[in-house]
């Protein structure tokens, strides 16, 4: 209920926020229940079946991530008087930052599940048919009869998996108490007297040492992806019918070609923090002036926040640029193999949140820096250096992520090339 009641209170950004949220979760759903078309229409075939299941996961992924930033910037998560004179702490907080996106999820669950049977036959004749009549219900499983468990289940895979995600991420986190020893008036030593702990709610920025932690494990990810998907490739392109026009099947795709896109895409996100620190770095190195000195800075202190989404961006490019190279080598100039509408919008849905989930981490990263840009523009700072600041922090950024963007793309796709 208290849920609901903030919903109707939020602003439009909060509710625009929520929406995007409901959305991925609705095209998460229904792809689980295409899957779940296709192995009930082909019992046969149960490569297949996994196969789509499993590409399953790079959306829900998506989902996922988009969940836990919408929630953490959610303002039912930040601490206030009014939540804590009400009996709603930190951790209560965090539960209800979790049922909210939950709900958001299991509402875009219930339209998923609505135009998966309308798109089948089940609720009259579908006017969303994709190829012509009754194609879509032929790739959707239509005129066989569904498993109710199995749907059940799958619809809530992506409110459970979304609301757990959002509550280990919010939880408030009580860092291990500092002991500094006491001497006594002849120098001996006291017992040690550990320090008051503070609970750490909200979207604290991690520190500078945390978000670079991330960088040789994300340099060694990416490193181990593309020696992998290189060794498991072979020396032919696979099948653009395999890689595009159907998801989910691996009849041409080595599974370590595929693992190795997984690994490196995950090395890029986990190194997202370090390279954004380490733009700032670059920034603010030498004798730089205000400008720089000021951009630089900013880059270090948000890099935990806006380090992650920013990582996850570059992989989807990388990907991108690395499928559409790959598909264009493969079916030609004909254009004769089109994208699959599974793969396509499993695709639309993993660029919707890897965009709104950057776009939401900016948001909240220039909220955390109010009290910041306050004091400067109290100190006399002009707003042309503001502005200036921001405009050369998205160039830097720019110029060192495009270039590697770039290069691994292309090493990815080095070992299909003929």
């Amino acid at each position: 209920m208290l849920s609901l009641r903030l919903a109707r209170g939020a602003r439009p950004s909060v509710l625009l926020r929520r929406s995007l949220v409901t959305v991925a979760a609705a095209g998460a759903s229904f792809l689980l229940l295409s899957a779940l078309g296709f192995a009930s229409a082909h019992p046969d075939d149960s490569q297949g079946a996994v196969g789509r299941l499993l590409w399953c996961l790079v959306p829900l992924a998506a989902t996922v991530q988009l969940g836990i930033v919408v929630g953490r910037a959610d303002p039912s998560t930040g601490p206030g008087p009014g939540f804590a004179a009400a009996g709603v702490g930190p951790a209560r907080a965090a539960l209800l930052a979790a049922v909210s996106m939950a709900a958001a999820c299991a509402l875009g669950g219930v339209l998923a599940l609505l135009v998966f049977l309308h798109l089948r036959g089940d609720l009259g004749d579908s006017w969303l048919d994709w190829a012509g009549s009754g194609a879509a219900g032929r790739q959707l499983g239509g005129g066989r009869p569904l498993p109710l468990a199995g749907t059940v289940t799958l619809l809530a895979v992506v409110p459970v998996v979304v609301g757990a995600a959002c509550a280990a991420g919010l939880w408030p986190r009580q860092p291990r108490a500092v002991h500094q020893p006491v001497r006594g008036p002849r120098g001996a030593r006291r017992p040690a007297v550990p320090a008051r702990p503070t609970v750490v709610t909200g979207p604290v920025a991690p520190r500078p040492h945390q978000a670079t932690s991330g960088l040789p494990w994300g340099i060694a990810l990416t490193a181990a992806g593309l020696a992998l998907q290189a060794y498991a490739s072979g020396n032919a392109p696979p099948l653009p019918d395999a890689l595009l026009a159907v998801p989910g099947r691996l009849g041409g795709n080595p599974p370590g070609v595929v693992g190795g896109w997984a690994l490196a895409a995950l090395g890029l996100v986990l190194a997202g923090p370090g390279l954004t620190h380490l733009c700032g770095r670059l920034l603010a190195v030498g004798r730089p002036g205000v400008l720089r000195l000021l951009a630089g800075r900013m880059l270090q202190q948000e890099a935990g926040l806006i380090g992650r989404p920013i990582g996850a961006l570059c992989a989807l490019a990388t990907a991108g640029f690395t499928v559409l190279e790959l598909y264009g080598r493969a079916s030609g100039p004909s254009g004769a193999h089109a994208f699959g509408p599974l793969t396509g919008l499993g695709a639309a849905l993993v660029t919707l949140c890897a965009a709104a989930t950057t776009l939401t981490a900016v948001v909240e990263a220039r909220s955390a820096r109010e009290r910041t840009t306050a004091a400067l523009v109290r100190l006399g700072a002009p707003a042309r250096l503001l502005r200036g600041a921001a405009a050369l922090r998205a160039t830097a950024l720019l110029a060192l992520l495009v270039p590697l963007v770039w290069m691994v793309a292309h090493l990815t796709a080095m070992p299909f090339h003929r």
